[in-house]
């Protein structure tokens, strides 16, 4: 077997033995709210982990201030977000939220200095898991109900509310590729040639999610953040929410990074949400071509970002269960960079990062 080095197995047992101390401070904080809400400190286990430093924990409560549909029988969600993780944008963006008329947790008790969280429980089914095991019907009605949710959120859109989505920020993101998948992951020296078709391809993106209208964006819209709910979809992970592109949550969604769909079910979904979007009022290009050329490049950004984020997370916070999916956004990037004669030469800088030369078609 081979061992870790010294420091890297060190960290990690920093990192489990400070886990531990925030439970055992979690448990006490919990101890103070154990009679508003009926809280059977006993049954509290883990619910679910999370790419960050976030931790989540179900544990029963009872009582009518946790607002279940029978107050005798409820659990609630215990949430362990070490600062800096963003405890109060998560309450901020709560309202925001539930304002709009989306289904969130409603947030019942927060420490901000702390970084505890006790929020209402939107169960244990995800989209994820129901689009998985459901028919191609089942399927387009949950993405349907998704995409009505998302176009309630766009249209409580206000300037000045949450950050922008700037050039700075896209490029940040697309700088983890070349740093942890290129420099990292693969090991290979990112010379002059490859920061050239790099740049080349960050300025195409950046200037096409900049040049189009800019609404309240959640980053994180996808199956595996959405609940079965009712009113279905219940929405999770919102607190890193911006003001940016309007395509970004359509790609988010259809593109997502634990399951695909065929092309046709995409333009389906898009053209369902384009049509729902220009009734609605939201800003969508009137061209439906130019508007799937946005999704299409906005998903690219955001599939440039997560081959070098899952990468980060892997050698950096030794979480790699993440890393399986590489292929899927490789394949993302490919068959988008493929597409588009501008993109010709990120989709030969990724044939030549795998080791592969192809014949490649372009259509513009």
């Amino acid at each position: 077997m081979t061992l870790p080095p010294a420091s890297s197995a060190f960290s990690a047992t920093s990192a489990a033995s400070r886990a531990d101390h925030r439970l055992d401070l979690l448990s006490a904080w919990l101890r103070t709210h154990a009679d508003r809400y009926g809280l059977e400190l006993a049954t509290l286990a883990p619910a679910s982990a999370d790419a960050s430093f976030r931790r989540y924990f179900r544990l029963a409560g009872s009582g009518a201030d946790l607002g279940a549909n029978d107050p005798a029988v409820a659990t609630v969600i215990a949430v362990d977000a070490p600062p800096p993780e963003k405890c109060r944008e998560f309450v901020q963006i709560a309202g925001l939220l539930a304002d709009a008329g989306v289904h969130v947790p409603r947030v019942l008790e927060v420490d901000f200095d702390a970084g505890f969280m006790l929020v209402t429980d939107l169960g244990t089914r995800s989209y994820l898991g129901a689009l998985k095991e459901g028919s191609a019907g089942d399927a387009k009605k949950l993405m349907r109900d998704a995409l009505d949710t998302l176009i309630r959120w766009q249209l409580a859109s206000r300037e000045d509310v949450l950050p922008p989505f700037d050039e700075a920020f896209l490029r940040r993101e697309m700088e983890l590729m070349p740093e942890w998948f290129i420099g990292r992951h693969l090991g290979r020296e990112v010379d002059d040639n490859t920061r050239g078709v790099l740049d080349r391809t960050f300025a195409l993106l950046i200037a096409s999610a900049r040049a189009q209208p800019q609404v309240f964006m959640l980053r994180d819209f996808m199956p595996r953040n959405l609940m079965i709910a009712s009113p279905n979809p219940g929405v999770l992970d919102f607190q890193d929410a911006v003001y940016g592109p309007i395509s970004y949550d359509v790609a988010s969604l259809l593109r997502d990074a634990f399951i695909s769909w065929d092309e046709e079910f995409e333009l389906d979904c898009f053209a369902y949400y384009w049509e729902r979007a220009k009734k609605a009022g939201l800003p969508v290009d009137a061209d439906f071509g130019a508007f799937y050329r946005q999704i299409e490049w906005m998903g690219l950004q955001r599939h440039i970002k997560v081959l070098g984020l899952f990468c980060r997370i892997n050698y950096r916070d030794s979480k790699p269960h993440y890393m399986a999916d590489l292929p899927r956004f490789i394949g993302y990037a490919r068959k988008v960079a493929e597409r588009y004669r501008p993109l010709a030469p990120f989709a030969k800088l990724l044939d030549d990062l795998e080791g592969r030369a192809v014949d490649v078609g372009y259509t513009f």
